[in-house]
Parts: C-alpha cells; sequence; structure tokens
C-alpha cells in the first residue's frame, strides 16, 4: 500500500504526464467528464462523469480504414488511430467494472475487436473508491463494491490523503515508477471503507432484487404485458445507450471524399427507429419492442450467455439523464413484482 497527500495529487499527476498521456475526470462547465490531463486541472468533485470511461476504450467515432479505386485495382488504407500508452486516473468501481464486459464483446469473442484491444493493452486504469455514493447508485446489486474499485490499481481518498494498491503488472510498474509516493497503512483505507458501506446499505435501491432475470425466465419476461406500459413514454432518444457504460451497439459507414473511400465506425443505438435496419425493413418495427430489447439483452440475453455477468453495473446515469425518468431500475422492479 502507498499514499501520497492530497495537496500532493498535482505533483503526481505531473510525475504520470511526463511518461505517459494522463486523462482524469475534471469539470468542462456543469458536468464532468474525463480529459487529458493539463498543469492547473483538478479531479471533479462530482461522483461520476456525464459519459461513462468506456470513450476511452471504445471512441464514438474511429477510423477503420479508407479504399481508393484506380480503375479495377483498389488498394486499401490502413487508418487506424495511433494508440499510445495512456493512464485512466479515477475511474469509478462501477466504470471499472464495465471493462470486463466489453472485454467480454470485444476481446475474448472471436474474431477479437483488435481496434478495441489495443487500446486495452495500452491503458492503465486507476480506479478511485467512492466514500460519498448518490442515491441513484445500485452497483451493489450487480456484486460490484464500491469501497473495492478494481483497476489495475485501486486508490482510496482517506482523510488528507490518497491511498494506492496495485493489482496488476501494468498497476506495479506504474506505481513503481513513482518515487514521490510513500508507504501507507491499511487502517484508514479499512475506516473510510466501513462508511461508505454503511452509505451503500441505506440507499434507495440497494435491496433491488434480480431473482428470475435469467434464462429460465427468458419466455415469460418477454411476453410479459408490462413492456407496454413501459414502454409508452419513451422517446426513443438513445440518451440512456449513450451514456451507458456498457452499451457496445455500433454502425459502420462510408463517405467518399472525392479521392478515396473512407470508413469508420460510430455508436448506435437499439433504442433508435433505424437501428439494424435491412432492405426487408426494421426488424423492431414499434418502440415497444426496441425498448423490451434493451432491457432484456441488459437482464437476460447478456447474462444467459456469459456466465450469468448482467449487461449493468448499476451507475446510475440513465437514471439521471432520462429526459422521461424510465430506466432500468423502474423495468426490474415492475417484472418482478409480476413474477412475484
Amino acid at each position: 500500500m502507498k499514499k501520497l497527500a492530497l495537496s500532493r495529487l498535482p505533483e503526481l499527476f505531473a510525475a504520470i504526464g511526463a511518461k505517459e498521456k494522463l486523462y482524469i475526470p475534471a469539470d468542462d462547465g456543469e458536468s464532468a467528464r474525463f480529459l487529458p490531463y493539463r498543469e492547473g486541472m483538478e479531479l471533479t468533485k462530482k461522483l461520476n462523469t456525464v459519459r461513462s470511461a468506456k470513450d476511452l476504450f471504445f471512441p464514438q467515432v474511429e477510423n477503420l480504414m479508407a479504399f481508393q479505386v484506380t480503375g479495377k485495382e483498389i488498394k486499401i488504407i490502413e487508418e487506424r488511430d495511433p494508440c499510445e500508452n495512456f493512464v485512466l486516473f479515477g475511474v469509478r468501481a462501477c466504470d471499472a467494472a464495465s471493462f470486463g464486459i466489453l472485454d467480454r464483446v470485444f476481446r475474448y469473442a472471436e474474431p477479437a475487436d483488435t481496434y478495441y484491444v489495443n487500446r486495452r493493452e495500452h491503458g492503465t486504469v486507476v480506479a478511485l473508491a467512492c466514500t460519498e455514493p448518490e442515491e441513484t447508485c445500485f452497483c451493489g446489486v450487480f456484486g460490484i463494491d464500491a469501497t473495492q474499485p478494481g483497476g489495475d490499481v485501486s486508490a482510496w481518498i482517506a482523510e488528507s490523503d490518497m491511498y494506492f494498491r496495485a493489482n496488476t503488472e501494468k498497476g506495479e510498474t506504474l506505481l513503481s515508477g513513482l518515487a514521490l509516493l510513500e508507504d501507507g497503512d491499511e487502517a484508514p483505507v479499512d475506516a473510510v471503507s466501513a462508511k461508505t458501506r454503511a452509505i451503500l446499505e441505506k440507499l434507495p435501491h440497494a435491496k433491488l432484487s434480480l431473482k428470475g432475470f435469467d434464462g429460465a425466465h427468458m419466455l415469460d419476461l418477454f411476453h410479459s404485458k408490462e413492456w407496454e406500459k413501459l414502454s409508452e413514454s419513451c422517446l426513443g432518444c438513445g440518451t440512456c445507450t449513450f451514456v451507458c457504460p456498457t452499451c457496445q451497439c455500433y454502425d459502420i459507414r462510408e463517405f467518399d471524399t472525392g479521392k478515396e473511400v473512407k470508413r469508420f465506425r460510430c455508436w448506435d443505438s437499439c433504442m433508435y427507429s433505424d437501428f439494424t435496419k435491412m432492405s426487408a425493413g426494421q426488424p423492431r418495427p414499434t418502440q415497444l419492442e426496441r425498448f423490451r430489447q434493451r432491457f432484456m439483452h441488459k437482464l437476460v440475453y447478456f447474462p444467459d450467455n456469459n456466465d450469468g455477468v448482467y449487461g449493468c453495473v448499476g451507475c446510475g446515469r440513465c437514471l439521471q439523464k432520462c429526459p422521461i425518468h424510465m430506466n432500468i431500475v423502474k423495468v426490474v422492479k415492475a417484472l418482478g413484482e409480476e413474477k412475484q
């Protein structure tokens, strides 16, 4: 266990930034987001960024390749965005857990997504434990401990110090190269963690039950009459999917510059009416079907195909940002009550 006085965080950021690119959660107007560190920048006091840390590994838009056509010849041009080593500092436990979900889709499934894998291999994640969770948080429902944030390095704020513990080889390499860190005692970390757990146990959604959300109940859930009532006010705006740390839908598009054809991919949303639209039409033509697909995937399809791991980490962003206040918690409660 290593420690550093909070007053020396600028020195820490400068030391890391001198070796690798550094991203930290910082205020950007009224909200917070992960930004490249520059001198004078401070950690946000907000619990979470509006958009998740997913952007650093699965960006909203990225170039894939380009094509040049000369007569009957096609030349393929590599347009992969260059990736350098970087440190992602201050990720909360929910976002750190989301990387494991994305890994199952992009890293460990065959074939692996080399664009995503490249960024994961170059990135070192420093995860910061929560001390003041909000009422919209429910990560514990999915087995995530906000006081043990994971990542390559786990970090805690206790009194006037920040404590660090390496969890992986990349984490060890990062901490061993920071001479300003001192040896620390785990007692302050244990004390602040106990206080945080007491808060977590009292949160409104701490006792949310996922019983019955599994493959065995798939058809019962799919055909539930509750979907009509739940989806009737949904705008199909896609806000929930864009702030979600585990959504992974994307579209691949091309445009002709006049000199070459560029191929890129960008985030997409299962809530959109043209999502996966084909020549035969839209496979889910109604908002009810699209709404149901999103939550069935998070709560039933994904865990049924991934060793019981749910496609949600309880970060609470969709609770905060949905303009009509419809979210996964309300879905769980509605369908759970019906099964009982």
